[in-house]
């Protein structure tokens, strides 16, 4: 039975909140359930908060058996501004804007100092996805195209290897695309002509699309993150991406606002946007069911 916790970046106070609430407590260096196990479904880190303690309450929890979690695609970039790329910059270029998204986690843990690398080294040790028989878990989107892509590039806990990191960052390899997918969603090229301004202001000539839901089938109705732009009533491409299986899926990265319920019968993103005032930290309390329930998230305001 898995308590799955969305996308925390950051928000210490609210994740122990949250753990208490569900009935976790603290035994020595880990929160533990007697009965219950969390799963982190990624993006520990990148915003206002306690990344030093958030990591800290994270992989006590894992490495005391009392969690399990997936690579987000905060530490995976994380990762990548941390890795030379051998010509003087980093496989994540050390540029403004990717210095502006990292700043909070940096100021808390120095570049390369001892307890940035430690961190760092923790995140490599995050799978990219989970599939348990009965659910299964990842950052962004259960992307069936992109296993077999990953597959040779994973160890046996579902780890991209090490050497891995320098492909995955290289817009030419076939592994780039599979870990935008998994960790960052499906994006699709916007018709000529139009854009939009992401939540940090940066335009965009790509979004996000609702793979998960069925009636989503025109640009008018299947982005998510657009905003206010106005886009047409005209199909999305015949290749759109569709998670059609029974099998229950959790995922976070989507900032959702609203209510907590499920995406579809067997879908559920529990990423209610903790990072921005007014969000929530959410949990989704399984117990062994295949069509989910909305009565099973749990969750914690985010305090101001």
């Amino acid at each position: 039975m898995y308590d799955i916790i969305g996308d925390i970046h950051g928000r210490a106070d609210e994740l122990e909140s949250l753990l208490l609430k569900l009935g976790y407590e603290k035994h020595n260096s880990a929160y533990r359930h007697p009965e219950r196990k969390v799963i982190f479904v990624g993006d520990f880190i990148d915003g206002v908060g306690q990344h030093r303690k958030t990591v800290d309450i994270c992989r006590s929890m894992v490495e005391e058996k009392a969690a399990l979690a997936v690579m987000g695609n905060h530490e995976f970039n994380a990762i990548c501004y941390s890795i030379p790329d051998g010509s003087g910059d980093f496989l994540r270029p050390h540029n403004q804007k990717n210095i502006r998204d990292h700043s909070e986690f940096i100021a808390e843990l120095p570049f390369q100092s001892s307890v940035h690398q430690e961190a760092i080294n923790w995140f490599k040790t995050l799978p990219l996805f989970l599939d348990l028989g009965e659910l299964r878990i990842v950052h962004a989107v259960w992307h069936h195209p992109s296993f077999p892509v990953v597959v040779p590039y994973l160890d046996a806990n579902n780890c991209l290897a090490s050497d891995a990191y320098a492909q995955a960052s290289d817009k030419s390899h076939a592994l780039y695309y599979a870990i935008e997918y998994l960790l960052k969603g499906i994006e699709l090229e916007l018709p000529r002509g139009l854009s939009f301004k992401d939540k940090k202001g940066n335009p965009r000539t790509a979004a996000r699309i609702r793979w998960w839901d069925e009636q989503a089938t025109h640009w008018s109705n299947a982005t998510i993150g657009t905003g206010q732009a106005e886009l047409p009533n005209s199909p999305l491409p015949e290749q759109s991406y569709r998670y059609t299986d029974t099998v229950p899926l959790f995922v976070g990265h989507y900032w959702m606002r609203e209510q907590p319920r499920p995406l579809s019968d067997h879908v559920a993103c529990v990423d209610y946007s903790v990072a921005r005032p007014g969000g929530r930290l959410v949990a989704y309390r399984w117990s062994g069911e295949q069509k989910l329930i909305q009565d099973n998230f749990i969750w914690i305001d985010r305090n101001q």
